[in-house]
Parts: C-alpha cells; structure tokens; sequence
C-alpha cells in the first residue's frame, strides 16, 4: 500500500473507519471485476493503491446519511425502553 497515496486519500475521506470500508468496499469490486474509474499506473499495480488513487482524486466519494443514522439511534433508543419495561414486569 502506497503511504502517500493513503495520506491523499485521508484528506478527501477525514474518518478513518469510512475510509477503510470504502477502500475495502472498491479493492472488493475491483477484484470482482469492475473497471477501474483511474487508468492504472502499471499491469500490476495493487487493487488497493487503485482504490485510494480514486479517492484521492476525487473519483470516489463517500457520503453519510445522517438521518439514517438518527432513525438506527431512535430504534435503539425505543427497543432498550422496552426491554426495561419487561424486567420491570416480569419481576
């Protein structure tokens, strides 16, 4: 893996968690088959380097659905609810 090419990416992708599973998603895809969105530099340049020279330049991006998020933190938030109300009656 190409440290500066990981550097670059890290500036587009600031999380550290998205930016692994984004990388391991393309690496994924691209093993898979799917063309690259850059021209490789060499016939066997690594499918993860590939994968962080899209994000690093721009190619591939990542985007957060924050009111997804919301909506799995509510649903948690209502099933721990009801959890503590059937050990209340239970006992």
């Amino acid at each position: 893996m190409n440290v500066e090419l990981l550097k670059k990416a890290h500036e587009k992708v600031p999380s550290i968690p998205v930016l692994v599973n984004l990388i391991s998603k393309r690496e994924k895809q691209l093993i898979g088959g799917d063309k690259p969105l850059v021209r490789p530099l060499s016939s066997d340049e690594d499918k993860v380097d590939t994968a962080l020279r899209e994000v690093a330049e721009g190619k591939l991006i990542s985007e957060i659905d924050f009111d997804a998020i919301a909506r799995a933190e509510e649903a948690k938030t209502r099933w721990a609810q009801r959890q503590s109300l059937k050990t209340i009656y239970a006992d």
